[in-house]
């Protein structure tokens, strides 16, 4: 398995394969969007996990990661590079699919954290865990497949830790900052992350969904109790 790095500055690249490198992963680096386009599509199902810069030569991060969701492997895990400070790029980033962004300048040990954080909630757990359901909505942990009525729902990897989170947490309120720490692994973050994922996941499950906001900020799963 594969992990890409696209970055149009050959430094951050070296810098980030080397970190990934000494972690046991095997990188190839692109340096611009056609170049990173057609590296996916020759190594298919061999990508592991695609880490893309927002500002890089078209296409950029924000069009390929709209491209990968949108093509025949639509739940690879995507990580952003996004310029520090620059709010609009990570939250178009996130509504594009991205599961994770990492702000420029980075600590090249933090964005293999956050690979590795990424890959342990996309690969199944050893254990067996019971397939979720309410209502409609159900979540087969295992095999990380989501249905809605029947059919197959395309979520990111994000969107489904997030889903199964609150399916396995029904009634319960959760803040932002819960919920950073209990779908993300994160200490802190960008509270935004949280807001743009649950508005994806409420388009993607339609009139089917059951996540209210509570007092503006805090987000639960069927408070009214319905069958499940």
């Amino acid at each position: 398995m594969t992990i890409v790095i696209a970055d149009d500055d050959p430094v951050v690249r070296e810098v980030v394969r080397r970190y990934l490198e000494r972690d046991g992963r095997t990188v190839l680096e692109t340096g611009d969007g056609a170049t990173t386009s057609a590296a996916l599509a020759a190594l298919g199902p061999a990508v592991e996990l695609v880490i893309l810069d927002v500002m890089m030569p078209a296409p950029d991060g924000v069009e390929l990661c709209r491209a990968v969701r949108s093509g025949p492997r639509p739940d690879t895990p995507i990580i952003l590079l996004t310029a520090l400070g620059d709010e609009d790029d990570r939250v178009i980033g996130l509504e594009a699919g991205a599961d994770d962004y990492v702000t420029k300048p980075f600590s090249p040990r933090e964005l293999a954290l956050r690979v590795s954080s990424v890959l342990r909630r996309v690969r199944p757990q050893e254990v067996e865990l019971p397939t979720l359901r309410c209502g409609p909505v159900e979540v087969r942990p295992v095999e990380r497949l989501a249905f809605l009525d029947g059919r197959p729902v395309e979520l990111t990897p994000r969107e489904f830790d997030l889903l199964a989170f609150l399916l396995r947490n029904p009634r319960r309120v959760f803040g932002r900052e819960e919920l950073l720490a209990q779908v993300w692994g994160w200490d802190f973050g960008d509270l935004s992350t949280v807001t743009v994922h649950i508005k994806r996941l409420r388009a993607k499950l339609g009139g089917f969904h059951r996540i209210e906001t509570v007092w503006g900020r805090r987000y639960a799963w069927d408070r009214s109790g319905g069958d499940s």
